[in-house]
């Protein structure tokens, strides 16, 4: 089960008490304040761990928290720390504070840690605090000579632990990979993914046949390779929530390069022009950034008889080059990763 989005909340421990305690040292006429400061409460910690790659877990568990601190005790004992909550996201996960609407932090290298909420402070033991009638109270003394003189109201007082932090984090999972595969349902999106790596995306004559993204690794040349995402088609309207495209049009945010497959063999009587047309429509609408990206635009199913003369139609309206496939027969799919391989190069990361 992938899933892509998530809202859970986290909270940090709260810090221990600090203690009020008394010790009486030898050879002195007066006890002194003994009582140690409270530990500090644990925090809750975001971690990008690369072995994941879906929030499904967020699904069953939606809080965190973490440990209090200890109380602090006498003889100027420290309570121990809390014990911190790691939470582990897959990269490429935005963290966004659900009620402000802020992004936190967008997890883009395994390894990368945000504390997402701080324990408290832990409270001072009366050893520690320094109390304004504590002057007052050792004048009495002197004067008075009596230990009931200075009451309890003359001590250093031990102070509570502080709260620890809490929020509701919304998560977002954008997917990494280097190479974009957009088109319409049944544009041959998926078999070309299986073609060129090891994923085994579900491939059938049916639309909609991938329900969500898939990843596969490309190895091109001598130790080249590249991540390529598969989504699921869109449709027209896709933009205003038809279909299931659109949904996951967030994983291909991150690619350098988009990859336009287009059925040149209009097998479910569709018009390849009509088809990229549409699609730069539904993209530009999503984000403008995205139908402004490197493309490589493809014909694939040249394997079919129809397809020929509509690739030639199809090449005099786009006015741009077109590369011509075919998924089932392997035809042109060497040439076309040669090309990407190339226009990645030229492109930024």
């Amino acid at each position: 089960m992938f899933v892509d989005q998530a809202q859970i909340t986290v909270a940090a421990g709260a810090g221990g008490n600090g203690c009020s305690a008394m010790r009486k040292e030898p050879y002195t006429r007066y006890p002194r304040p003994s009582g140690g400061s409270g530990g500090d409460g644990g925090d809750v910690i975001l971690v990008a761990d690369p072995q994941l790659s879906t929030l499904l877990d967020f699904h069953f568990r939606h809080e965190f928290r973490a440990g209090r601190g200890r109380h602090g005790s006498g003889n100027t004992k420290t309570g121990k720390r809390g014990h911190d909550c790691e939470v582990r996201l897959p990269v490429g996960t935005m963290v966004v504070d659900a009620d402000r609407g802020d992004l936190l932090r967008d997890f883009v290298t395994a390894g990368e840690r945000l504390v997402a909420a701080r324990g408290g402070r832990g409270g001072i033991g009366n050893a520690y605090a320094i109390h304004s009638t504590m002057l007052t109270s050792c004048r009495a003394h002197s004067v008075r000579g009596r230990m009931a003189s200075r009451g309890k109201r003359g001590m250093p007082q031990a102070t509570p632990g502080a709260v620890g932090e809490a929020r509701r984090l919304r998560l977002e999972l954008k997917l990494l990979a280097d190479v974009g595969l957009v088109g319409f349902p049944n544009a041959g999106k998926s078999s070309l993914l299986s073609r060129i790596s090891t994923a085994k995306p579900k491939v059938a004559s049916y639309p909609f046949t991938t329900k969500t993204p898939v990843l596969g690794v490309v190895s091109v040349g001598e130790g080249g390779s590249f991540v390529a995402c598969d989504i699921p088609g869109l449709i027209e309207g896709a933009h205003d929530g038809r279909g299931l495209g659109m949904q996951f049009l967030r994983h291909i945010e991150r690619t350098r390069l988009l990859v336009h497959l287009v059925d040149m063999a209009a097998v479910d009587g569709r018009d390849p022009v009509q088809d990229y047309q549409q699609l730069l429509l539904e993209l530009s609408t999503y984000n403008p950034a995205l139908a402004a990206r490197p493309q490589i635009l493809v014909a694939n199913k040249m394997d079919l008889p129809q397809a020929h003369d509509h690739l030639t139609r199809f090449q005099a309206a786009v006015q741009q080059p077109v590369v011509p496939i075919s998924c089932a027969t392997i035809s042109g799919i060497s040439q076309l990763l040669t090309l990407i391989w190339k226009e990645l190069s030229n492109v930024k990361t």
